[in-house]
This record gives C-alpha cells, structure tokens and sequence, in this order.
C-alpha cells in the first residue's frame, strides 16, 4: 500500500479560464478533456468528523466520488441519481462518497443541511481544494471513480449510465481509464489555484516562513524527524514525500479535529498553507527570486538541553542495555528521592539517553513500601493510597511539561519515583540513561495536578477493520479538565473523548480522527472546561486489525489487552484538578479535607 502510495502520479491541473470567474455562481457546461489516468493518494475528514483515506479503501472494489455543492439546484438531482446507483452497487463492494469543495464552507452547516435535504451520503470535506484540483474536478455534480488499489481514474463525467457500464467492466476485471465527459454543474472557484498559477510561491518568501513556523522545530539536524528542513536543497528533494503526508493529513502528525476544542500543542497547517506548498511543489519546487534561504539559518537547542533552566533537582534513572533484536520485556525501577521536606512540582522534563529506542516511561510518585503497580480508583478518580501520576514521555511528548498555573503535582517527603520504561530494538544495540529534570514551587500551589485513565474492555477480532471500544467513569466531585491523551497501539484508529453532564449537556472534548502509535501528546486545552459532579466522561473509538491498515504488523491476530507494541491498549488520560482547593496532603497521599 506504501508502495502504490509512493509511486502515484503527480496530476498537474492547468489553470481555470478567465470566464470561470464570471461562471462561479452560476450553471456552467465543461467540454470533454483527457484525464490523468492514476491519482494521488488523500484524506480528508467528512462531516461527521470521520477520518476516510483513499489508500485505506482497497477492500473495496471502486470508490465513487461527486464533487457536491448544497447550494447549486442541479446537484439534488445528481445526488437523486446518484443514489439509484449506489443502491444496486453498494452491496457489490462499491464505495460511494459525496465531497465538498467550495470555499468557506462550515462543515457543522453543510452537515444540516445534508439532514435538511435528506440527502444521505458521506460528505468529504474539501476545505483546502486540493484533492478537487488533483482529481481535475471543476464543477458541481461531477463524478469521479476510483480503483482505490491501483489510483486509477476509471470514469469522470456527469451522473449516467456510463458509471454502470464502468462498474461492471471493473469488477468483471476489464475496466479502462475513458476520457472525461463534460458535466452541467455550478463552477466551483479556485482562487488559490489561480494566484499561484499567476505568480508561483517563492521559497524564501512564502515556502520558508511555513516550514519554520509548522515543520522545523522537529525537521532540524538531531531533531525528532526522520530529515532535516534546513535548506532549499534539501525541500526540494523531498518535495514529492512532503506533498504526500500533506495530502493524506500524516503530518502534521496526529491531528486533532479542528472543530471540537483547541489546543495549546496541536499541530495544524492553514488551507492557505496547505494550497502553497501543494502549489510550490507541483511547478517543480523552484528556487525563486529571494536570495537568502531562510532556513539555513534556523538553530534549535540540542534535545538534551534542560528548555527551562537548570532543574531544583535532577534524577538520573538506572541505564538499560537495549538490544538490536528481540522483545524487551516492560522494565520498572524505583528512584529513591533526597528530599527532608515535602515537594511541589511545577514541571518536569524528561531527556531519554537513547530516544531511537525509548517508546515510552511512566512515573509515579509511592509510597515508601509501594511499587509501581500500586492500586488506584476510588471516588473522583482520586488515589486510595500514596501513588499520584507524575509525567510520562513518549513520541511526541518531547518539551517539558509546565502543569497549568496554581496546579501541580505533590511529593511527601520520603517518597520516591517509581518509573516504568518501555524499549523496542530497532536493529542497533544502545544503551538509555534518561535524566528528569524537576522544578518546584517556592510554596504549595493552590490545586494539586490529577490524572485519570478511562480504560475499555475489548477482544478484537482478526481482519476486523472497524472495530468500537469504548470505557467511561462518573466524577463524583466538581473538576476542571485541562490535558488529554489517547493511547492505544499499532490498530488503534480513532478515539474521542466526551462528557453527559448532569443536565443532559453533552460536550466533545477531542477527537482524534486518525490515531498515530508514533504521536502521543497530551493535548492542553487553551480553555479548560469545568464538568460538575456527576457528569459521566466517555472515551470512544476504533481498532483496525485489517490488512488495509499500513502498521498493522499481524492481521490474523486475535487481540485484548497486552502491553508489548503488537499487543493492543486503549485508554483515554484526562489530566484535571478540582474545582475545591486542594489542603496540604499528608504523608500517605489522603487529602486532608
């Protein structure tokens, strides 16, 4: 699937004619034209906030696609006929999709509106234009098909018999590209397409700024991406891969939908970035007319450097020898602390020895007897005994973590850190000495720092592509919620997190369209939101064991709970603090209330 990814055409669309301007808002007929006949791989999100991508549909023996424009009269009869198509072909493995190209189109509104007009089909949301430019769609009401195996354009043209005569050549395994047939429709305007036909984007102007503000800070020498972005030389010769993640939405990595909540470390690049280095790369990724290349001259501190000054105290943790092969089994070692009085940590940074093997560590704060499997639960999701959650590192957790103001984490004195590493071999022996870096309050904060897992029970069946999990837990006291987390392994697909309040409110809190096992922050809410006591929080979601998810390692596998990477997990972090000033706790973890 990689492969067919990788080696899919480049389409080049020419530019829109200078009447297509004055046709954008009205019916326009479009003349035959040759098509490319392969298409770049994509995704997008639909309506719903459903992750769908071409390359992931290869279970399906064709994907239908019409460009559709809710506005434009002659596209409720499209969809009419549209929809007496897929009835006698949906049952056959045919995929059919409708998708929204226009701009500036809410996708909350273009969902009521499908509902409104009863029309009943996924609705993929094509804000930045550019898988409507790839696949050479200029108006409403045209369709599209698609061999998701091969990226074949098989048909494009209006809503007619032609579709089922391809259909039926595809399956009978004689089907061939056919030129493009005109289509009646609304003209759908590309006003980005246009500037950048007019004037292409220049590298130092245009492409640069956006590679430092999104790309750079993990695409540096000794930074966590796989290349550095620090020359022109070096974008141009990735050009056609950064093109690609762009378009099937792999990087920026794990993003969050953008229309539940916002976060202080989610990662997005604007539809007008996105369309000007689409744009850049398709003319060929030139050099321009600035003289200077800006990113040559970006530095970035070594991943080893402490981001906020020398720590109030450093813990060095035990060195592991990792081998090239082989499984590691979960190592958990006890940290003893020096401390003769009791601590506040108002944040924490974690620096791996060897990070190319490091997955990921969890730390706790125990009890002097405790070990780090010590029991949790109880009311609110507060600890019944000494253990509190400290931090963790893992991909993507690379900064340091500042707990939110007034809130942290408390350590009574003679307590320790319990930490839990977990290593996968990547073919080179290494060795790991991770250092944490804590920094602490002068006096108590006013709120202590919680953290809560919401877990789910699950047996996943082997080839299943869609399978739900879902866990859920009752606050009995009053929170704000500040961080989340999603984790699950190499099938997890999708997870949201959502909370019933005790008013019949329902809130979405996040939504992780397409999980990443490489890419698990805590994503920090720029607005915590306070839930009541008794509101119930759901975390939801998907696991795709099929051959048609590109990590899976074994599809033939049966799967529950396991902690090794090919095992599986599925557990949604909800990081909060009370609404109720924490008092000062004693020794034993109780708060003292």
């Amino acid at each position: 699937m990689t492969a067919l990814t990788k080696s899919a055409l480049i389409v080049t669309m020419t530019c829109l004619t200078a009447s297509a301007a004055v046709l954008a808002e009205s019916e326009a007929v479009r003349p035959a034209t040759q098509t490319a006949s392969r298409v770049s791989d994509f995704s997008l999100l639909d309506q719903n906030g459903v992750f769908h991508q071409l390359s992931r549909l290869q279970h399906k023996k064709a994907v239908v696609v019409m460009s559709y424009d809710a506005s434009c009269a002659s596209d409720k009869q499209a969809v009419d006929g549209l929809d007496q198509i897929r009835k006698n072909w949906e049952s056959k493995d045919v995929a059919f999709v409708l998708m929204n190209s226009k701009l500036k189109q809410d996708r909350n509104a273009v969902r009521e509106a499908a509902l409104n007009s009863k029309v009943d089909f996924t609705i993929l949301m094509d804000h930045a234009q550019l898988v409507a430019e790839s696949l050479g769609i200029q108006t409403s009401g045209s369709i599209v098909v698609l061999d998701p195996e091969t990226t074949q354009l098989l048909y494009k043209g209006p809503v007619n018999s032609q579709i089922t005569k391809v259909l039926e050549a595809k399956l009978a395994g004689k089907a061939e590209p056919v030129k493009a047939l005109p289509v009646q429709g609304c003209a759908i305007d590309f006003p980005g397409k246009k500037l950048h036909a007019a004037k292409v984007p220049d590298y130092s102007k245009d492409i640069a700024p956006i590679i430092k503000d999104n790309c750079a800070m993990c695409h540096h020498e000794g930074g966590i991406g796989p290349f550095a972005m620090n020359s022109y030389n070096m974008m141009k010769g990735w050009s056609p891969m950064i093109r690609e993640v762009l378009l099937t939405k792999r990087m920026p990595p794990m993003q969050v939908d953008p229309n539940i909540s916002h976060f202080s470390n989610a990662r997005y690049v604007s539809d007008k970035d996105l369309q000007t280095l689409v744009h850049w790369v398709d003319a060929g990724s030139p050099r321009g007319t600035g003289k200077e290349d800006p990113l040559t001259k970006l530095h970035y501190g070594n991943l080893r450097d402490w981001q906020l000054g020398k720590p109030d105290f450093i813990v060095t943790a035990k060195a592991h020898d990792v081998p090239a092969v082989g499984v590691i089994d979960y190592i958990n070692d006890d940290v003893e602390l020096s401390f003769n009085e009791d601590k506040w940590v108002r944040a924490v940074q974690f620096i791996p020895g060897a990070p190319s093997v490091l997955h990921h560590i969890l730390t706790y704060v125990t009890g002097p007897k405790e070990t780090f499997d010590g029991g949790e639960g109880g009311a609110g999701g507060r600890n019944q005994v000494a253990r509190r959650f400290l931090e963790g590192y893992a991909p993507g957790k690379i900064d340091a973590m500042t707990f939110p103001k007034d809130t942290g984490v408390f350590i009574p004195k003679g307590h320790k850190l319990s930490m839990q590493f977990h290593y996968t071999a990547n073919g080179k022996a290494a060795t790991d000495q991770t250092i944490v870096g804590l920094y602490f309050y002068d006096k108590p904060p006013k709120y202590e720092y919680l953290n809560l897992s919401v877990s789910g029970q699950f047996k996943i069946p082997p080839h299943a592509r869609d399978h739900k999990a879902a866990g859920d837990h009752v606050f009995t006291e009053d929170v704000i919620v500040h961080g989340l987390r999603a984790h699950m392994h190499f099938r997890g697909h999708d997870m949201k997190f959502t909370a019933d309040l005790p008013d019949g409110t329902k809130k979405e809190l996040l939504s992780v369209p397409n999980y990443s096992y490489a890419w698990q922050p805590t994503y920090q809410l720029i607005e915590p939101v306070t839930l009541p006591a008794g509101t119930k929080v759901h975390v939801t979601g998907a696991f795709d064991n099929s051959k048609w998810n590109p990590a899976n390692p074994d599809p033939s596998k049966e799967l529950t709970f396991g902690l090794q990477s090919w095992d599986e997990m599925f557990i949604g972090y909800w990081s909060y603090t009370t609404v109720k000033p924490a008092n000062r706790l004693s020794n034993t973890g109780q708060s003292q209330r």
